[in-house]
């Protein structure tokens, strides 16, 4: 799962709270943390600021540290 989740999930907001934190439609949260979407750098850098991350860190694996492979 991707940090976005669980970061979302930590503040207890709905995937439509952070669309609207993050200027997004709700549905494209969903798609981008099911993967269903690629979201484009900008939709990276607004979710990472709405949940006040760098959005380097908001796209690593939640359990996997940077610069470390999950095994």
């Amino acid at each position: 799962m991707l940090r976005i989740k669980a970061e979302r999930l930590k503040r207890g907001w709905r995937q439509e709270d952070l669309g609207f934190y993050a200027r997004m439609a709700g549905a494209d949260v969903s798609r981008i943390e099911t993967g269903r979407l690629q979201p484009y750098p900008t939709q990276v850098a607004r979710l990472a600021k709405a949940l006040g991350l760098k959005p380097e860190e908001l796209l690593e694996e939640v359990g996997v540290h940077a610069g470390t492979q999950a095994s």
